[in-house]
């Protein structure tokens, strides 16, 4: 478990929020450290009933009590809430942002001093503890800052340390990914209906399909190339379904989601 801090704050209590406490809380972090601020009452009721946790409407507040500052509203309200926290942000503060596309130079220049900034973008995978999340170093952030920030998303999930410069990519491949999969499920799940099972039998296929492809990926650690051709028996049935993948163009789709997704992403941060 990470090394206690006095306590954590979430500035804003939406679905990513709510995944990292959820996590916090399962690692034995004391619930008792963990604040929360969120305008919406009936967000703030529903952590409170399903985590124990203790919220506030003030941001302010937030900032004056938590030794760490997860940022977890929405990108385009950053600017407005960056300025609001900013005389009471200190330097013995860290400010971990889970925002798409604002970059640490964006959040530090609306903060006072040097402030210690470290981005981080989760999955909403996390919600179930199997989150990817990606992490980059602010200009100011320490390696401790740095250790810290793992430690925490490890609590719901699985973490790769990279360059800021390539969050970009990490936002359109794992940030925005869970959406390509999912329709990836829906869709293999109608194929199984179009050939006559009934929906609920194709839904729990489709599912486990997916889930048990993913672990044989994770678990073995071999290539999906290599995986996929041990399916794929001369003149079978997977061979063929792969190829009429490979006419469509899903492999050049998937890539160029992924490239869409992260040119929007800059877009974000240049907005």
């Amino acid at each position: 478990m990470m090394r206690t801090v006095e306590k954590i704050g979430f500035l804003g209590g939406g679905n990513m929020a709510e995944a990292i406490i959820k996590g916090l809380l399962q690692g034995e972090y004391p619930v008792d450290r963990v604040l929360v601020s969120e305008p919406s009452e009936a967000r703030r009721e529903h952590l409170a009933e399903a985590y124990g946790v203790a919220s506030t409407p003030d941001n302010l507040e937030l900032v004056r009590q938590c030794e760490i500052v997860v940022l977890s509203i929405k990108p385009q309200i950053a600017e407005e809430v960056l300025e609001e926290i900013s005389l009471e942000f200190g330097e013995d503060k860290l400010l971990v942002s889970i925002l798409a596309g604002v970059s640490s130079a964006m959040i530090e220049g609306h903060l006072v001093g040097s402030p210690r900034v470290v981005r981080v973008m989760p999955n909403t995978p996390a919600l179930v503890g199997e989150g990817a999340s990606t992490i980059s170093a602010g200009s100011n952030s320490t390696a401790e800052d740095l250790q810290l920030v793992r430690h925490l998303f490890e609590t719901v999930g699985q973490v790769q340390m990279i360059d800021e410069r390539q969050m970009d990519a990490a936002t359109g491949l794992s940030g925005s990914g869970p959406a390509y999969v999912y329709t990836v499920i829906e869709a293999l799940a109608d194929g199984g209906v179009r050939e006559g099972l009934r929906r609920d039998v194709a839904h729990a296929l489709a599912v486990q399909t997916v889930v048990g492809a993913a672990l044989m990926v994770r678990e073995t650690g071999e290539h999906p190339a290599i995986l996929r051709d041990r399916v794929c028996s001369p003149g079978g049935t997977a061979i063929t379904g792969v190829s009429t993948l490979e006419n469509k163009g899903l492999r050049t789709t998937l890539m160029e989601a992924v490239s869409a997704a992260a040119n929007r992403s800059r877009e974000l941060g240049q907005s």
